[in-house]
């Protein structure tokens, strides 16, 4: 769902193709205590980042975990919304707290209901 969509620039009108393309630990990269999820939006790189202590927090919290399927989600459904809203300024990297990760999630979850209908991650070819 929020894997590879469809969404239109409030401010353009612009048709966006967004498609997911990957899953990377921050901590490695950038050493940022983040995962980084990246999506192709009609060609150009674009970069949700997610703070590592989501997982914790959502775990204690819950006793449930965030998959990478669901972090995905999430990260789409917040790329979406920016778009939508016009928040979306052209930047190649977008950094979310936990509350707005949170959000997100909740409003993820409230379409699939459950986790085990969360889609798994797309095979990407290289």
């Amino acid at each position: 769902m929020y894997d590879d969509f469809h969404v239109t620039d409030r401010w353009t009108g612009e048709d966006l193709h967004c498609e997911y393309q990957a899953v990377i630990s921050a901590i490695a990269t950038r050493h940022a205590d983040a995962i980084d999820i990246k999506f192709i939006a009609n060609g150009r790189n674009v970069w949700i980042s997610l703070p590592c202590v989501a997982w914790a927090d959502y775990k204690r919290r819950t006793g449930h975990a965030i998959t990478d399927p669901l972090a995905v989600q999430i990260a789409g459904h917040y790329l979406k919304s920016i778009v939508e809203s016009g928040y979306d300024n052209g930047r190649e990297m977008y950094t979310l707290t936990v509350d707005e990760t949170f959000e997100h999630l909740e409003a993820v979850m409230a379409e699939f209901k459950h986790s085990l209908n969360v889609p798994m991650m797309p095979r990407v070819e290289a």
